[in-house]
């Protein structure tokens, strides 16, 4: 299996220590940092665990860093601060010829965190030139994504584009929604998760993507692959930080 994953990356870094007490000057927490860890995060996040899965993964992403830096107390993982750099240096995609052949690959993964490297354009010349093309996106949902083989979005996200729903309801058959511990919904169909104690809701939504992806090329059942998209979210919510399955 070789897919084509585009989008932006960064660092997702955790710095953990102690807020024991509030500053004198002002009512916020004194922190004092202990360890720290880092991964790649957003769209790399989803090429992790895609490697993990098996996938042999090419990726085009954006070249300057972003760099996400949590400040998260230790004891009780509440997180505190997160102080994020890059965001507003990132060079747009530049768009290929239609007659470029993207053949070799068994799908296009598309994680769109909207800071301006994949335009409306981009999104939808891609989907035009491949006939199984994944997005998860932080736009509003449009006309320039019809031809996508599924979309994934949250519940907040759903909403924001409800009206484009409302007068395009084909878009619901292939837009997976994402709704938390209630699991994620295609169309009418509710598929929910196994009930854990989440420690971290970070990069979970590019777990699911990989998964759902790479189970969906496996098999060819969308049923099967959001099934196993929710099992590998389930369990990197268990578990500290940006995390693989």
């Amino acid at each position: 299996m070789k897919l084509l994953v585009l989008g932006e990356s960064c660092i997702d870094e955790f710095v953990y220590g102690k807020a024991e007490r509030l500053a004198p000057e002002a009512p916020a927490p004194v922190f004092v940092p202990g360890r720290k860890t880092s991964n790649p995060g957003m769209a790399a996040n989803v090429v992790e665990n895609l490697k993990v899965l098996g996938a042999s993964v090419d990726f085009i992403t954006n070249n300057n860093k972003i760099l996400k830096t949590r400040y998260v107390d230790d004891k009780t993982n509440h997180l505190l601060l997160r102080v994020d750099t890059g965001d507003d240096s990132v060079i747009p995609f530049n768009v290929w010829s239609d007659k470029t052949d993207l053949s070799e690959y068994s799908a296009i993964v598309i994680s769109d965190y909207c800071k301006g490297f994949l335009s409306e354009y981009a999104i939808s010349s891609i989907c035009n030139m491949h006939s199984n093309v994944f997005i998860d996106t932080k736009k509003k949902i449009g006309k320039f994504m019809s031809l996508a083989k599924y979309v994934k979005i949250n519940e907040k996200e759903f909403l924001d584009s409800k009206s484009f729903f409302d007068e395009n309801p084909a878009m619901l058959k292939k837009t997976i929604v994402t709704l938390g511990k209630e699991g994620c919904r295609l169309d009418t169909t509710v598929y929910p998760v196994e009930e854990v104690a989440v420690k971290d809701q970070a990069g979970a939504g590019d777990t699911f993507l990989a998964g759902l992806v790479w189970k969906y090329v496996s098999t060819g059942s969308i049923d099967r692959a959001i099934q196993f998209a929710n099992e590998c979210a389930t369990k990197v919510v268990a578990k500290r930080g940006v995390c693989t399955i």
